[in-house]
């Protein structure tokens, strides 16, 4: 009875690395996401896709929900954990080209459709704040989203007010060109049709490399 407290100690360490690498790999995918998108649109297309307002409002409220991981529920690792930096960066590396490519995908529609540059932008913004929270559920575990441990009611609550908040701004057009709803409801389908198809890329992903021998 005497080691159950060094049993305990282990659970909590292999649940604070499983939080920390959730963290890695969100943080590494959305910054792939976010500043490869921009880099290529002001250096291609000449066009700059979220004003530097949005940067900030973006900012502010992706520290809610980053926070929250935390207090996330995850799986306890019945063995050692060790990090694997390849296994890590080929993750989220290929979750944030995907995120690439449904940011400027959505950017084409845009503009074939006639849009302005300033509701672009806004429906820009309101896309990367609904894809990159969303891709909390993506990264934290992995297995489909849906498999447990199931996210943490803090988790759930972090991420989805954060939305709603970003969601009303763009609605609204606090400080950015408004969209009202119907385009924010179209946002939220093309980012939530994408969160299946990054679960997919995740999966496909850490298969390769079992495959591989590299997991």
């Amino acid at each position: 009875p005497g080691l159950g407290v060094i049993n305990e100690a282990l659970k909590q360490s292999r649940i604070t690395f499983e939080r920390m690498k959730s963290y890695a790999t969100f943080r590494i995918a959305e910054t792939i996401r976010i500043i490869l998108f921009m880099t290529l649109s002001i250096v291609v297309f000449n066009f700059y896709p979220i004003t530097a307002l949005m940067i900030i409002l973006l900012a502010l409220l992706n520290d809610l929900p980053i926070l929250a991981i935390a207090y996330d529920n995850t799986r306890v690792s019945q063995r050692p954990v060790r990090w694997n930096m390849q296994e890590l960066l080929t993750v989220s590396s290929m979750l944030g080209i995907s995120g690439v490519l449904a940011s400027f995908l959505l950017f084409f529609l845009l503009r074939e459709a006639g849009f302005s540059e300033p509701m672009i932008q806004s429906m820009l913004f309101l896309k990367l704040i609904v894809a990159g929270h969303s891709t909390l559920y993506i990264t934290r575990t992995e297995g489909w989203f849906w498999q447990r441990p199931w996210p943490s009611p803090l988790l759930f609550v972090a991420t989805f007010s954060t939305e709603l908040l970003g969601t009303l701004i763009a609605v609204y057009g606090f400080m950015i060109t408004p969209i009202g709803w119907k385009y924010a409801l179209w946002m939220w389908v093309y980012a939530m049709v994408w969160f299946m198809v990054n679960d997919v890329v995740k999966i496909f992903a850490y298969r390769l490399l079992r495959a591989r021998g590299e997991v």
